[in-house]
């Protein structure tokens, strides 16, 4: 079974890197959005540095969404989610690590490059590792609950436009915590731990549920 897993997730890597981009498309969109956030907001490098945590959060919620409604629309298009269901694999898991291999080229790259954005928003150096670790631990959380919405379109026409409207809202408890975590790095007076270890039991939570929930979305899109 780890020899089917370990092929799926190599198979869905190559996928994500070959059509539109994968991880650089994330990283591309997220860089375009900060890089717009400047001139919107203005030049005081204080009003920066206060909205920067919500700035990248936002644009890594956006990023994660590229790609996310072809997650499973391919495989249905062309049989192959068929396959998933009837294998001896466990759906759950191989959904698992879809939306793991989805995370690892879209989520991760935006987790390397947010030092970098994360100086054009006026961040001090010394709090860039602590940006990098709240997405590093929530960006999962966005990649996993979008499964959920993934899931739910795969059978309708056009489903790629609800995937936001389903996902949006059940990422908002990601964003309150992510982006508080951030903030507290970056301007403080609150301690970090709080709201980071939230954060880690939101995405932990959605690492077991959300897949299960996709699942069982994909099973009744198939009957």
């Amino acid at each position: 079974m780890m020899g089917a897993l370990a092929a799926l997730f190599r198979r869905e890597a190559r996928l994500a890197l070959r059509v539109g981009g994968g991880a650089m498309m994330g990283a591309m969109f997220f860089l375009i959005v900060v890089s717009l956030m400047p001139f919107a907001v203005g030049p005081d490098l204080n009003l920066l540095q206060r909205v920067g945590p919500a700035i990248l959060w936002v644009a890594a919620l956006l990023a994660t969404l590229l790609g996310l409604d072809r997650l499973f629309q391919a495989d249905y298009e062309d049989g192959s989610l068929d396959l998933l269901v009837m294998a001896e694999t466990p759906l759950v898991l191989a959904v698992a690590v879809k939306a793991l291999a989805h995370w690892m080229t879209t989520g991760l790259p935006l987790v390397i490059v947010a030092p970098l954005l994360g100086l054009m928003l006026n961040i001090a150096p010394g709090a860039l590792l602590a940006v990098s670790l709240t997405l590093l631990i929530g960006t999962p959380a966005l990649t996993f609950v979008g499964t959920i919405g993934a899931a739910l379109t795969v059978a309708l026409r056009r489903g790629g436009l609800l995937v936001p409207v389903l996902v949006l809202p059940l990422a908002v408890p990601v964003l309150i915590f992510g982006v508080g975590a951030t903030s507290a790095a970056v301007t403080g007076p609150m301690a970090m731990a709080t709201p980071l270890m939230v954060l880690a039991g939101i995405s932990l939570a959605s690492l077991v549920l959300a897949p299960v929930a996709a699942a069982a979305a994909l099973r009744l899109a198939l009957d």
